[in-house]
């Protein structure tokens, strides 16, 4: 079994606390902003914001999953953290972090807003590194700064599963599944590449194609240009010998284009 590096290990830890341990914190919460057997009700109620938000709440899946067909009603056992937050930040009075929902707020701020805001951060941080490694330094101070968040929302017992993910040994499955997101992550980045050179060259074709098109009507005005400019003035014996002087000049022309 090939090892793993430390920085790899922490980027392992901070995934499963962010997927794990974090959604249930977070759930803790809005179970009790919006109980269980009110949800329904409550959804529905907000029905029309809820709609205008679907783009912020992972679009048509998470308006299904707010909006079930009877009999089903909706659970937040299947919302993941971002429509969690999301309807928690949109539907419940909780206030914002100084910096407002989208910025780290500081270690200062410990209230609701400010925790949700924070567990949001590093889960968008996560989901937008684009390689499975994570410096020791920064670890420290993220894992800090969610397990508080994460005591705060869920209890002493979620920290103490915080506490015992930041030391337990990591076995064989966590680190098959840290090469199996390292090769993703090397496929995306392969992915982004191919992407990117599609991309320049969809923009030299574009460029090149108006260029032809440009350089098409430039020809096509000097056509028109050559055509109404022989006026009756000009002898009819000389007018011969002009547009044959002028088309060859054409002719050149066109064929410095090609």
């Amino acid at each position: 079994m090939t090892s793993i590096s430390t920085e790899e290990e922490n980027y392992v830890r901070m995934s499963l606390l962010l997927t794990g341990i974090s959604p249930r914190a977070v759930r803790v919460l809005f179970d009790s902003e919006f109980h269980p057997s009110c949800l329904d009700s409550t959804l529905k109620k907000a029905y029309n914001k809820l709609i205008d938000l679907k783009e912020t709440c992972n679009k048509c899946s998470a308006v299904n999953l707010m909006f079930t067909r009877f009999p089903d009603v909706p659970d937040s056992k299947t919302f993941d953290i971002t429509l969690m937050i999301t309807l928690l930040r949109n539907l419940a009075t909780i206030s914002p972090p100084a910096c407002e929902f989208d910025d780290l707020p500081s270690a200062t701020e410990t209230m609701l807003g400010a925790d949700l805001t924070r567990i949001k951060y590093y889960r968008n941080y996560m989901a937008h590194l684009g390689y499975g490694k994570i410096d020791t330094s920064f670890f420290n101070t993220a894992w800090n700064n969610i397990t508080n968040a994460i005591e705060r929302l869920g209890g002493q017992q979620m920290k103490q599963e915080c506490d015992y993910l930041n030391t337990k040994p990591l076995d064989q499955t966590n680190q098959e599944i840290m090469l199996d997101i390292k090769r993703s992550n090397d496929e995306i980045r392969e992915l982004k590449e191919s992407f990117k050179s599609l991309k320049m060259s969809h923009t030299e074709i574009k460029k090149s194609h108006e260029l032809l098109q440009e350089e098409h009507a430039d020809v096509s005005r000097k056509l028109q240009k050559l055509e109404t400019s022989q006026e009756d003035t000009v002898p009819w014996n000389l007018r011969g010998k002009h547009l044959e002087y002028s088309f060859a000049q054409l002719n050149l022309e066109i064929s410095c284009y090609g």
